[in-house]
């Protein structure tokens, strides 16, 4: 873009917390874990692209002025906090699979923030939103807003591991094969707490598999994800990990402390700014492609 190019790594940068999403709910992967990779991929790459247009507008207007250090540290922050149950261990992990140093990670977080910046000066002189459409969005949105390290999760699961030292006949194609045929099963009905007693290999096995109160950074962020996603009493699984299979039936989900409307209100605005200014963002974009150079191959 205009000389500029978007690596393979800031893709796989991009497409990686879904990616490990994919790969524990899919674990068999086929067509459409292929599918949905490519359809994910391919919409990451357009709003690189885009992203890149509006850094381009950006280098022009400010030359080589960057943002402040502490602005990205904050912003590295929450996403340490809201991506990956506050752990930076795990975040990390997810940098060293997208094949991204925590610099390349740095210059990403900064161009987000020039691009939200930029995006906010070209609606300053919109209509301001009113009160009443700050408050709906606010209302529509505050869930996403949570701080998600307060939440927590009550569930029971069955755990099938891939190998048993004890059984050479047991492979991780059988027991995907019998963490299919389980779940197979309890849709149709069957008691979970005594499948739970008969096949799971853990120490929930005993009560039935049940999963008392377990606070959401105790968990993978990928498994963190999927399960909150869940709706109550479904039957979800198998997930895959890198040594087993979990089944899992959710029982109850308890949610993190929401921000008052005045902590957030800014952002509120913003967003409401952005929506009812669609078409004018619409015409920006389209104005900078026109005077772009894009060459797109992957």
């Amino acid at each position: 873009v205009n000389g500029r190019v978007i690596t393979k790594n800031e893709l796989n940068y991009h497409l990686t917390p879904y990616r490990q999403q994919l790969n524990a709910s899919m674990p068999r992967k086929g067509p459409q874990y292929n599918e949905l990779i490519n359809k994910a991929r391919n919409e990451i790459l357009d709003n690189l692209i885009e992203r890149e247009l509006i850094l381009s507008e950006f280098r022009i207007r400010a030359g080589d002025r960057q943002l402040p250090a502490y602005v990205i540290d904050q912003e590295i922050d929450r996403q340490v906090r809201e991506l990956y149950n506050n752990n930076r261990s795990e975040f990390n992990k997810a940098l060293r699979q997208a094949g991204v140093t925590s610099a390349q990670h740095r210059r990403e977080t900064e161009k987000k923030l020039i691009v939200q910046t930029m995006r906010s000066q070209q609606f300053k002189n919109s209509t301001p939103p009113m009160p009443r459409e700050v408050e709906a969005e606010y209302h529509e949105h505050k869930s996403k807003m949570r701080d998600i390290t307060g939440d927590a999760l009550e569930f029971h699961k069955i755990y099938i591991p891939k190998t048993d030292a004890s059984n050479p006949l047991v492979t991780p194609e059988t027991q995907l094969q019998l963490a299919e045929d389980i779940v197979a099963r309890l849709k149709k009905g069957e008691d979970f707490e005594g499948l739970a007693k008969e096949h799971s290999a853990d120490s929930y096995a005993q009560d039935g598999g049940k999963v008392g109160k377990t606070q959401r950074t105790d968990l993978s962020p990928a498994f963190a994800t999927i399960l909150m996603a869940t709706p109550t009493g479904e039957i979800l699984g198998p997930l895959e990990d890198t040594r087993g299979y979990t089944i899992v039936r959710l029982d109850k989900k308890h949610y993190g402390p929401t921000p008052p409307l005045s902590v957030v209100k800014s952002l509120m605005e913003s967003r409401v700014r952005s929506l009812k200014n669609k078409d004018k963002n619409d015409r920006w974009i389209n104005r900078l492609k026109a005077n772009a150079m894009i060459d797109k191959r992957i």
